[in-house]
């Protein structure tokens, strides 16, 4: 059933979410000062690729001063943003039955578009 999902979900949109956070994740890599942004845009690219089946957790080690600093830059560059993209899309999508498990997955996508940091993906 998972895979059922994640292929209706690439075919309705999927794919052009996480081709934005790739994309973004480039032009982020320019930079050295860029690159650690880069890196948790790929990471959010790949959940936005294929999400059923796929868990956020949080990694307890990892809470330091640097992901403090580094989340509250990406929620200022543009995190705040693509949260707020997320919580559109999935009211849309909830608004029928056949869209609810869709917009669960953007509603998932919300946290980790603001934290991205001290973040895992299994």
């Amino acid at each position: 059933m998972k895979t059922l999902g994640n292929i209706i979900w690439v075919v309705f949109g999927g794919f052009m979410i996480a081709l934005e956070y790739f994309i973004a994740g480039f032009v982020m890599m320019l930079t050295i000062i860029g690159i650690p942004f880069g890196i948790q845009s790929f990471k959010m690219g790949i959940l936005a690729l294929w999400p059923f089946g796929s868990k956020v957790t949080t990694i307890e080690e990892s809470w330091g001063c640097l992901n403090l600093v580094m989340n509250i830059i990406w929620i200022i560059i543009g995190g705040f943003w693509i949260a707020l993209t997320h919580l559109l899309w999935g009211v849309i999508f909830c608004i029928t039955i056949v869209g609810i498990p869709f917009g669960k997955q953007h509603f998932k996508l919300i946290h980790l578009a603001l934290v991205p940091f001290g973040k895992k993906i299994e």
